[in-house]
């Protein structure tokens, strides 16, 4: 070793100053042991051993060699350099006095399982960040296995993401030191993260914890919803708690070694709707979490972690900017495939499955990537199995994104090329965020910083949100978050797995059986969100889409353009038999939830929705206390003379802003050449919103906005706000962070 330079060091001898030591990582784990905080002990390989490493085994211009020729945008040749410079330096025995000084401190500490990580030198340095890019060895046991493990981080320094990182950022690779932290396991029972700040208000006289069974990971790859409790700060008391199911936790897998060490655990069902910590254990870690504010003079965010009785903090670091949505994620920095329309946020990994026809969806298996020219609703099963989709075709408005954003999965739309670029099979991740797709697994770092979406749902706001939804079997789950209902039922997905055309079923006298499916089908989210109100849009199928199901070819002409042609309340006052077999399902579910609600969507002209009242008043559906009647407004007709439709007599009306953009600036939503300039903040789409908010507010009646506008643009929110808007509905992946923009938008309202 250099003069005065130590192999080891333990977490007590170093502190927040000793970066260039031992690391980001490393010296937050000295500082918090010095202050006195219960951190799982250990010991830290410093980044000079590295260094010396490099020097005694002559590997330094073996490894530049290696990197001589690299193009780090040649995706094939980044990976093979990458793995001949980590195989060189595994191949490479650890000095023996290097190893000799592991194996003491490793006995020192009593042996066991520990956990052995990467802390690069520069990690956590602005405009610097290496986390998340090193390897992380779980659950070794043994001195000659924890040595290899301090070898792999070593030689993860040069994973082909952290060579690609450096050589975009202009750090030279062997500027950058790598050490090591050895520290004792914690199986947790259940762990956590905490903000000694509330983090989006900036209250500083609130701590928010939240909690899971299990290991933090669950929290921090959104597989398990958390419990979540407020804290008075200055009193250190319980405020507030808000408990979770949990039916899974993460767990070590006793028969595995190495980073594939934990596995999904099932929860027995009497511990599944438990508070996952006692209130005594709350305070405690609440505490703990005043004793590092202090320390540090400024809000921490914390990760810690219960073992039998004794809680651990294993992660402090100051709060930063909460991030507003998931765009402000930092995006990977690695080799892009494919570019396209960001539709639904996320990011998901596996192999790719083509698909051309309808006929092929079966060949998409749990866990693929679905790609597709464009999606209809006959490929909704497909969807559901697959974790992320890809399209040809279409924008943030296309079937593809809409159902995207309400399962929960990344989405990228029209790429253009995909269906011809990528192969079946191949490995690839898509990033909804920034719409990207890149080759093979890849990984974003995940910032704990960000507030979870359970804690933006819990704000109060005046302006109501509601969700738009579709699938039946996701009712139940979605009415769990706290949100103010439905505020656009789709019929159109319930239509399409009836999979028969009304006239068709008529014609074969089975006219009830339509309606008992269609009864079940809405009943499903009138039970689940019961008393919260379910506004169902009555179908608004267009021919096309007709002409797809069983029979529709014989009861459905072809048009030229659908979008523009025979639909919504067109048809209910020309086929008044299959409108009133939609009623007369909506009274059936009426006679046991008096929340479902009815909106009219593309209504052209008052006469129709005058019309198409009085069908439904005939049929015993009239306005009442308990029963509102919605108008949608999305063709420009509505905007231009909107006293008059109210005037017909409706209780609400919502803004299709999607349809309303497209007819206003003549552009195909879905095209994706358009895209750019398909928005809904163009001057004019801004004036027909401000008009109907506040017509509809001097009218006295509510109006609300249906399109994904709120949830892309927070200035748009702001703006709704500010106009008078009574209520946005938004798909679910979106709840928690269009409360946090609604919340920011009313307290500037009070400040004017």
């Amino acid at each position: 070793m250099r003069p005065g330079q130590k192999a080891i060091v333990w977490f007590n001898e170093v502190a927040k100053e000793d970066v260039p030591t031992v690391g980001g990582k490393g010296a937050n784990l000295g500082e918090m042991t010095r202050a006195g905080i219960p951190v799982p002990p250990g010991f830290i390989v410093t980044a000079g051993t590295y260094f010396d490493f490099l020097e005694k085994s002559k590997l330094t211009d073996k490894i530049r060699r290696l990197l001589k020729p690299l193009n780090p945008d040649n995706s094939n040749q980044l990976h093979q350099i990458a793995g001949q410079v980590k195989q060189l330096i595994v191949d490479t025995p650890i000095p023996t006095e290097i190893a000799v000084e592991i194996s003491r401190a490793y006995a020192k500490m009593g042996g066991g399982l520990v956990a052995v990580r990467s802390s690069a030198t520069a990690e956590d340095l602005p405009e610097a960040s290496f986390a998340g890019q090193q390897r992380t060895f779980l659950n070794i046991e043994g001195k000659k296995e924890v040595i290899a493990a301090v070898l792999g981080c070593w030689a993860s320094l040069f994973e082909p993401r952290a060579i690609f990182y450096r050589h975009q950022q202009g750090f030279d690779h062997f500027k950058v030191g790598i050490a090591v932290p050895v520290q004792k396991m914690v199986q947790s029972q259940a762990s956590g993260v905490m903000f000694t700040i509330e983090p989006v208000t900036s209250d500083s006289n609130t701590i928010v914890i939240e909690a899971v069974h299990g290991l933090g990971e669950a929290i921090v790859s959104g597989e398990v919803t958390p419990d979540l409790y407020i804290i008075d700060k200055k009193a250190t008391r319980i405020i507030s708690k808000k408990t979770a199911r949990q039916e899974h936790q993460l767990v070590r897998n006793p028969k595995a070694t190495g980073e594939e060490t934990n596995i999904w655990e099932e929860i027995p069902a009497a511990e599944q709707s438990r508070q996952k910590i006692t209130d005594e254990e709350i305070i405690k870690i609440a505490l703990l979490g005043k004793q590092l504010e202090d320390w540090y003079k400024f809000p921490q965010d914390i990760e810690w972690a219960k073992e039998n009785s004794e809680i651990f903090i294993v992660q402090t670091r100051p709060v930063t900017t909460i991030k507003e949505n998931a765009e402000d994620e930092a995006e990977i920095k690695a080799p892009v495939l494919l570019t396209g329309d960001k539709a639904s946020p996320g990011i998901a990994s596996g192999p790719v499955k083509i698909i051309k026809e309808i006929a092929q969806i079966d060949r998409v298996h749990e866990g693929d990537i679905l790609v597709a020219e464009m999606t209809t609703p006959d490929f909704v099963p497909a969807m559901k199995r697959a974790v992320a989709i890809v399209t040809d075709r279409g924008g943030r408005t296309a079937h593809a994104a809409i159902v995207s954003r309400e399962l929960g999965i990344p989405c990228v739309v029209g790429t253009g090329q995909a269906t011809t670029t990528l192969t079946n099979g191949q490995i690839v991740t898509v990033d909804g965020s920034h719409g990207k797709i890149y080759e093979g697994k890849v990984t974003r770092r995940i910032k704990t910083t960000a507030v979870s979406d359970i804690l933006r749902e819990a704000i109060k706001t005046r302006t109501r949100v509601y969700v738009n939804l579709a699938q039946p079997e996701l009712a139940e789950k979605v009415a769990a978050h706290n949100v103010d209902g439905v505020g656009l039922l789709r019929a159109e997905f319930i239509v399409a797995q009836i999979g028969e055309h009304p006239q068709y079923m008529i014609k074969q006298k089975r006219g009830s059986e339509f309606v008992e499916k269609l009864y079940h089908g809405i009943n499903l989210f009138a039970q689940a969100f019961d008393p919260r109100p379910v506004v169902y849009r009555t179908n608004d199928f267009k021919t096309n889409e007709y002409r797809e199901l069983t029979g529709g070819q014989e009861y459905e002409s072809e048009e030229e353009n659908p979008m523009l042609g025979y639909r919504g309340a067109s048809r209910y006052i020309t086929d008044i038999e299959v409108f009133k077999m939609e009623l007369e399902a909506i009274k059936k579910v009426r006679r046991e939830h008096k929340n479902l609600w009815v909106m009219l969507p593309f209504v052209r002209t008052v006469d129709e929705l005058t019309r198409t009242k009085k069908i439904m008043e005939a049929e015993g559906l009239k306005r009442a206390e308990d029963f509102k009647l919605w108008m949608m407004v999305e063709v420009p007709s509505n905007v231009l003379i909107l006293e008059k439709f109210l005037e017909v007599g409706i209780d609400g009306i919502s803004i299709g802003s999607n349809d309303l953009t497209q007819l206003i600036l003549g552009i195909d939503r879905d095209s994706e050449k358009l895209a750019e300039t398909f928005d809904e903040r163009n001057e004019a789409v801004m004036v027909a919103l401000e008009r109907v908010i506040k017509v509809s507010r001097k009218m006295g009646v509510t109006s609300s906005i249906c399109g994904q506008a709120p949830s892309v643009y927070p200035e748009l929110t702001e703006k709704l706000v500010e106009w008078g808007i009574t209520s946005v509905s938004i798909s679910p992946d979106m709840i928690g962070t269009t409360r946090e923009i609604i919340a920011r938008a009313e307290a500037k309202l009070k400040h004017k």
